[in-house]
């Protein structure tokens, strides 16, 4: 490890270590003064970001139809490349079309794709489910997935964009995602000034959520499920130490991020395909248990997402129920990947957005309705088992009715998804923040060491408020960022139709049949 980069991981874990004593120390006051400065501007932002609106009877939030719309409006105008493009995205992953020849960028397709998939699998795969079902009923799992179906296509748009308009530093280094596609991509289309505002308001968006949704809340939860299972917040050894493992939090995540993005990629690259397989096998060895519920629970999903009895706004409640789940999920439309994607050796930018469209299949259409399953058919023996839990205790329950020493797997599993976010928001956060103020070393490590802290401070105080004000931002970014696909589509168009015609013509070397 370089020296600048072992000082900004040693001032790190000192300064958390510090930090996180001290606060422990004080941690309701702290936690009241700056819950009660953010709320009411929390509240505002939250009012107008996630505003409602009557619709057929119910509720619906403008900004996920924003998203939604988005994602049905670039399937049809690709020619549901979340379909016809399957297939070539799993060899490309696979390494079938690599070349020899030297291209810019940092990253295998493949360590692209873990990096990106890092950022959406989290605690939201494992209690986000469980909060859709528990509101809208078994039928919120088919909308879930079809609202991860769409999300392939945007996530194309995305990665395409974000790869061909990113930056090439001297340093052999790139640096892409929404705020670079939308100054240079509305530049082109005669919006400079346009382009560089809202690219200057997603980066301090993407900022904000960093230190918020993308590092404390997940700290926080990943601290929350060691205590649950270590005695709960009246017995666990751990109930007054959120410090300790707000320090281990720190040191973990400063180890990975002060390498950069190559070292972020290495981690994933293990890591995500190891909690996925450890968490779906786990799922469907308890689904295998409750074989003879899986009927019923199929049952459950199609008529729950059509039957518009018993469920407040009928189908179109269960509906939005189930599309705002996923796109809290798997982010397609808020551009967060497009900063991990764009770090991809290629010269091909249409290739990465093959690439990024497996992205919200394995988020959504896989993990989330795995989850979904072991919680539907635990309802086929005890319907009432959920009373009184809401989240990611909900799943824990379901795993535990079959398993009892099911909720230390969950741990485990939350806890590595919890880490993978950290590590994938880390580098969002810092893609972001030297657009904002230039590309330089300084830079990097100042928000290096300022994550870490975060990071540990996230286990140490509960900052409700700033949390419902970084979620907010989150969505808030999906504005500009919808709106310049629309703008972009013509060229995500022209780039598609060209590589599909050199494919087709043998340009490209497709090793797998050699």
């Amino acid at each position: 490890m370089p020296l600048n980069k072992l000082i900004i991981f040693c001032l790190a874990a000192l300064s958390a270590c510090f930090s996180t004593r001290a606060l422990a120390n004080d941690a309701n006051g702290i936690d009241t003064m700056i819950n009660k400065f953010v709320a009411p501007l929390s509240k505002w932002i939250s009012e107008v970001i996630f505003y409602k609106v009557e619709m057929f009877g119910t509720e619906v939030t403008l900004v996920v139809m924003w998203l939604v719309i988005g994602g049905v409006f670039f399937s049809l105008y690709l020619g549901f490349i979340n379909l016809t493009g399957f297939w070539h995205a799993m060899k490309l992953v696979r390494g079938d079309f690599t070349s020899r020849d030297k291209q810019p960028g940092e990253l295998s397709h493949f360590q692209a794709l873990t990096a990106a998939v890092s950022g959406t699998v989290g605690i939201g795969n494992i209690g986000g489910v469980a909060v859709a079902i528990s509101i809208g009923g078994p039928g919120a799992t088919f909308w879930m997935i079809v609202a991860g179906f769409l999300g392939m296509s945007t996530k194309f748009m995305e990665c395409v964009l974000g790869t061909k308009f990113r930056n090439e530093n001297p340093d052999g280094s790139v640096s892409g995602g929404p705020m670079y596609y939308l100054e240079k991509g509305l530049a082109l289309k005669g919006m400079p000034k346009f382009g560089k505002a809202i690219g200057i308001f997603y980066a301090l968006g993407i900022v904000i959520a960093c230190l918020g949704i993308g590092n404390m809340f997940q700290s926080n939860q990943a601290y929350m499920q060691f205590v649950n299972i270590t005695g709960g917040a009246t017995d666990s050894w751990l109930a007054d130490k959120g410090w300790l493992f707000g320090i281990f939090i720190a040191v973990l995540v400063g180890a990975v991020i002060v390498g950069g993005i190559k070292s972020i990629a290495r981690v994933t690259e293990k890591v995500v395909p190891t909690m996925a397989v450890f968490y779906c096998g786990s799922a469907l060895i308890i689904i295998g248990m409750n074989y003879e519920a899986i009927p019923f629970a199929f049952n459950a999903i199609i008529d729950g997402a059509f039957n518009d009895q018993g469920i407040a706004g009928g189908v179109i409640g269960v509906m939005l129920i189930g599309f705002q789940r996923a796109v809290f999920s798997n982010e397609a439309g808020i551009g967060s990947a497009a900063i991990a994607h764009a770090a991809v050796k290629t010269d091909e930018p249409v290739t990465e957005g093959y690439v990024a469209l497996l992205e919200p299949f394995i988020d959504t259409i896989v993990i989330c309705t795995i989850t979904a399953l072991v919680i539907i058919t635990t309802f086929y023996y005890d319907p009432n088992f959920h009373q009184g839990l809401d989240g990611i205790a909900m799943t824990s329950a379901a795993f535990e009715r079959n398993v009892s020493w099911s909720p230390y797997a969950i741990a485990i599993a939350g806890f590595l998804f919890a880490f993978s976010t950290l590590i994938a928001w880390s580098y969002y956060g810092l893609k972001a923040w030297t657009y904002l103020v230039g590309e330089s070393q300084l830079a990097e490590l100042c928000f290096k060491f300022v994550f870490c802290v975060f990071a540990a401070i996230g286990c140490t105080i509960q900052l409700s408020a700033v949390l419902d004000f970084s979620d907010a931002f989150v969505f808030v970014i999906c504005v500009p960022n919808i709106l310049g696909l629309y703008i972009l589509a013509p060229i995500v168009k022209r780039e598609l139709t060209s590589y599909k015609a050199r494919l087709a013509a043998g340009e490209f070397v497709d090793h797998s049949k050699n």
